[in-house]
């Protein structure tokens, strides 16, 4: 049986949806997917050429082997202890401040994106340590909830992020210009989180009422100061270490990985526990996240390989070029499509199904592809927060106490996926906000 390539393409991606929502895992429903379309559609020899793709572009990638250091060395960091002593900090220095707990959120948030790059790690600890002092000093539900999600999902775009690197693997677009790119961006949407509290605040202050005069008053400034510097400079020396390495040409994004584990187990032997245990639970941990990256690596090169040589890569090309408005129609649609397959996938599938398939297409148009890819990571945010299976909402709900209910969620973050939308506006009309900075350093 040989499927036309109209009819196999919706096929794939028919099969792709009822597998996501029967439950299954997405790696192995790519690859179950893939299977069967190679026997309806370009036959079964196929596979053997999937087989070599699979070794050659994914197994045999130096690129990827950063993911597994940098997961490493978030996790580290995240058992040194040092995040819930930073925010303690944060949260009194501006504790007189309306939405000062809000922002000191955000301020973390973007630290630990810059340190961690894990989403579900950053709403998970910020949930844990924020959430309930938030809602006792009498803020805001949705604004509580929804500031811990948004802010924790900058993990995948401020670098180091494995996303990018991800990105980087399957573009022609290096790591370091990718993370250069991000940084103005993901920086950018921790700025307009910040000024979205301080301004909600304003306008409703019983939103984000500030701390007691009295908790405030048990630490002088000087000895606030003196915490800061103790707490926030060992995390900011892991930024410079790392991106410092990448884009001054010292590293590259592997080696710099491994800058940055070394760096983040010496935190963790300075502030953690120091228990053998404790390594071992976060060796078991990272491998864990690295496992799950690499299986959905195979599933989606897979899964491409067998649409592409199904003649599927030309349909959706057709599709593409037929929208109406030209490369701006375009444009519109395939990031419109990025933000659809959101609510459904996470952003190692989009990422390993939509590169291969729109990169061509944006050669083809004459776009800057760095810009493009950036543009995908910002639109990607929305991948966490984005109903039905938004992941930073189970994160969430995971860590929140009774009477913060899932209808609850849903409502806090529709603010802040408009604020993900205006900033890929601002970005489209400003594109120097993506490539200012790689131009300046690396010279792109």
């Amino acid at each position: 049986m040989s499927l036309s390539p109209e009819l196999l393409t919706l096929f794939m991606f028919g099969g792709l949806l009822v597998g996501l929502f029967m439950g299954h895992p997405l790696a192995f429903v790519l690859g179950g997917v893939a299977v069967m379309g190679a026997y309806l559609g370009p036959g079964p020899r196929v596979l053997g050429t999937i087989i070599n793709n699979i070794y050659g572009n994914a197994m045999d990638n130096y690129v990827l082997v950063a993911i597994p250091l940098f997961v490493l060395m978030a996790r580290f960091l995240n058992d040194s202890g040092v995040t819930e002593k930073m925010f303690e900090v944060m949260r009194l220095l501006l504790a007189q401040l309306r939405g000062g707990l809000a922002l000191t959120v955000v301020i973390v948030s973007v630290l630990l994106a810059a340190t961690t790059g894990i989403v579900g790690a950053s709403i998970a600890v910020m949930g844990m340590i924020a959430l309930v002092p938030m809602l006792k000093y009498g803020y805001n539900k949705e604004l509580s909830t929804g500031v811990i999600m948004a802010s924790g999902c900058l993990g995948i775009l401020i670098p180091p992020s494995i996303m990018l690197i991800l990105m980087a693997s399957y573009s022609p677009v290096s790591v370091g210009a990718l993370f250069a790119g991000a940084l103005v961006p993901g920086l950018l949407l921790g700025a307009m989180y910040a000024l979205y509290v301080l301004v909600i605040c304003h306008l409703k202050p019983s939103y984000g009422p500030p701390v007691a005069v009295e908790e405030r008053a048990e630490y002088s400034t000087g000895q606030l100061m003196m915490m800061l510097v103790k707490y926030v400079l060992p995390p900011m020396s892991l930024i410079l270490g790392v991106l410092g390495a990448l884009f001054t040409g010292i590293a590259t994004a592997t080696e710099a990985s491994a800058i940055g584990v070394l760096i983040a187990f010496l935190l963790f032997m300075i502030f953690g526990d120091r228990r053998i245990g404790t390594c071992f639970r976060t060796m078991i941990d990272a491998s864990k996240t690295t496992t799950m990256v690499m299986l959905v690596l195979v599933g989606a090169t897979a899964f491409t390989g067998v649409f592409s040589r199904g003649g599927g890569m030309t349909v959706i090309n057709d599709l593409v070029m037929a929208m109406p408005g030209g490369t701006i129609g375009a444009l519109i649609f395939m990031f419109a499509l990025v933000f659809v397959l959101g609510m459904f996938l996470d952003w190692t599938g989009i990422v390993l199904l939509s590169f291969p398939i729109m990169l061509p297409i944006i050669n083809q148009m004459g776009i800057d592809v760095l810009w493009f890819v950036v543009m995908v990571a910002v639109v990607l945010q929305t991948s966490f927060l984005t109903p039905p299976f938004g992941y930073a909402l189970f994160y969430m709900k995971g860590v929140s106490p009774k009477g913060v209910e899932i209808v609850d969620l849903y409502k806090a973050v529709v603010p802040f996926v408009a604020l993900i939308l205006l900033a890929c506006v601002l970005m489209a009309f400003f594109p120097w906000l993506i490539t200012g900075l790689p131009s300046i350093m690396l010279g792109y």
